[in-house]
């Protein structure tokens, strides 16, 4: 065999094993929102200094937290072929109650942060009780919560920033440095919240049966899940999980604001959608949801350094969206 014929098969070879890996569904899953987020990485990179600084990376990361804890919620419900359009606006009602009880009504601040998350975990129950005892599509009855909770906010606010907030409700704003760069404690907290679910998803019984769900609802019943339960537990715990985020809301602005988090539902699906995680339920991992968080974040930190408007952030963010949705039904055809 010539030497011409063997280069030749060598790189028909390589030709293939590349169409192979960018056409094989999981490796797009599973390092698509990985190169994403380091593409976008070096190109902000190139062209500010600020961008890969300490500093600036921090920023981008505290700026992410809030809806990074929202996105984790978030997740678990779309494995499971729901979504929640009331995250956001169930997250503000926690943090005017938590802050509202602590400064005007005398409670115990640290009580009064149990008493935030209890509103939001009774929220995401609520919604678990209404899709799966009254059979609602999810969507509906979220985007009912939606309204919910935010005129409650609104209401036990009376339309007012809670100012004032006691130092314990703050610990999580807190910094400390390593080396240059300024590290939250909020910042650990997310971090340590995506690997506890991490752990769950890929680990437990649980986590596996919310995979089952989300693939096929009826299968999983019939092999002895009680997919009803299961889908009250993801979404109750989604509600403390959207406490948390206004526990850490409250700590990084230092008020309770009633108008928090009024675009943060669409954040949180955009940074699942965006970080692997299918619509249609049953597949995508929790790193990638961290991951689609951090893209989302650098790219509005990268364009607002490069001085790019607000209005073309979103549009930006539109974009990688529709993106990330055509390419997950372009796998999902591609497994059928």
């Amino acid at each position: 065999m010539s030497s011409a014929t063997v280069g030749d098969q060598l790189g028909s070879t390589r030709s293939a094993g590349v169409r192979s890996l960018f056409s094989n569904p999981s490796v797009l899953a599973n390092f698509g929102p990985l190169f994403a987020l380091i593409l976008a990485g070096v190109y902000f990179t190139s062209q500010t200094d600020r961008f890969l600084s300490g500093t600036n990376l921090s920023l981008v990361v505290q700026q992410s937290m809030v809806v990074g804890v929202l996105a984790i919620g978030q997740t678990l419900i779309i494995l499971t072929a729901g979504i929640d359009l009331s995250c956001g606006a169930v997250m503000a009602l926690g943090g005017i109650v938590m802050t509202r009880e602590a400064t005007e009504g005398g409670v115990n601040p640290y009580l009064a942060i149990l008493l935030g998350l209890g509103a939001c975990t009774a929220f995401g129950f609520l919604n678990g009780a209404l899709i799966t005892k009254i059979r609602l599509p999810p969507f509906i009855v979220t985007l009912g919560t939606l309204n919910i909770a935010f005129a409650l906010t609104h209401i036990y606010s009376r339309e007012r920033t809670v100012t004032g907030v006691p130092d314990e409700q703050l610990y999580f704003g807190n910094t400390f440095r390593v080396n240059t760069t300024t590290i939250t404690y909020g910042m650990i907290m997310m971090f340590a919240l995506f690997l506890v679910v991490w752990f769950i998803l890929g680990q437990t019984t649980i986590g596996r049966h919310i995979y089952a769900v989300g693939n096929n609802p009826e299968a999983a019943r019939l092999t002895g899940i009680n997919t009803q339960r299961l889908l009250v537990i993801v979404y109750t715990f989604a509600g403390l999980l959207y406490g948390v985020a206004a526990m850490l809301f409250v700590a990084r602005t230092g008020v309770g604001d009633p108008n928090a988090g009024q675009t943060d539902n669409l954040s949180t699906i955009t940074a699942v959608v965006l970080g692997g995680t299918s619509l249609f339920g049953g597949r995508g991992t929790i790193l990638g949801t961290l991951v689609g968080v951090l893209i989302v974040g650098v790219i509005r930190n990268g364009l607002q350094l490069i001085g790019v408007g607000a209005v073309y952030q979103i549009l930006v963010t539109g974009v990688l969206v529709i993106v990330a949705v055509a390419v997950d039904q372009i796998s999902r055809r591609k497994q059928a």
